[in-house]
């Protein structure tokens, strides 16, 4: 059976619903505190990113939770795969000291991901709704790289620990 086509079965109030909380999400975790003097603010998501390994995995899932209900809109393989690549390019630069949290608070990854969602929603095109396969693995694979970006995150952190312990004893 072929996949529905972008957004056939959603009642509009569903997703205007949907989309509202969608952008709410991505305000919270990109711009949620305003920084007097500057046009964006500083959100969530660089924040609890600082914590090493949790961080990078709370941030990740609610960044993947946005793409799910991007899929659930009827958004087609494509999109989701340019907003899988902006949160993926996120978690990676956000791996490099100082500049990964600049980088982070600058690259606002969830909110160009809802204004992707928006404006393929507004876009009059019909395409081909992604199937429940591609986005298992399309979510599976980015948790999977947030999970290693993690792990790696904690050795290192623990790794920095060490070595702090060896050369001041104490």
């Amino acid at each position: 059976m072929a996949s529905p086509k972008f957004g056939s079965a959603i009642a509009p109030a569903t997703k205007a619903a949907t989309i509202k909380q969608l952008r709410n999400l991505s305000n919270l975790l990109d711009n949620a505190i305003r920084i007097p003097g500057m046009s964006r603010g500083i959100g969530l998501d660089p924040i609890i990113g600082l914590i090493p390994g949790g961080g990078d995995l709370v941030g990740g899932a609610l960044s993947a939770y946005i793409i799910f209900k991007a899929f659930q809109l009827g958004v087609p393989q494509p999109t989701l795969m340019r907003m899988a690549s902006n949160i993926a390019t996120e978690t990676l630069v956000g791996t490099v000291p100082v500049f990964g949290d600049v980088f982070d608070v600058a690259w606002r990854a969830n909110v160009k991901n809802v204004e992707l969602l928006e404006s393929h929603l507004d876009s009059p095109e019909i395409s081909q709704k992604a199937d429940r396969g591609f986005i298992i693995l399309l979510i599976g694979g980015l948790l999977l790289l947030i999970l290693l970006v993690a792990a790696f995150s904690v050795v290192v952190f623990a790794g920095i620990i060490k070595i702090l312990n060896v050369l001041v004893p104490g």
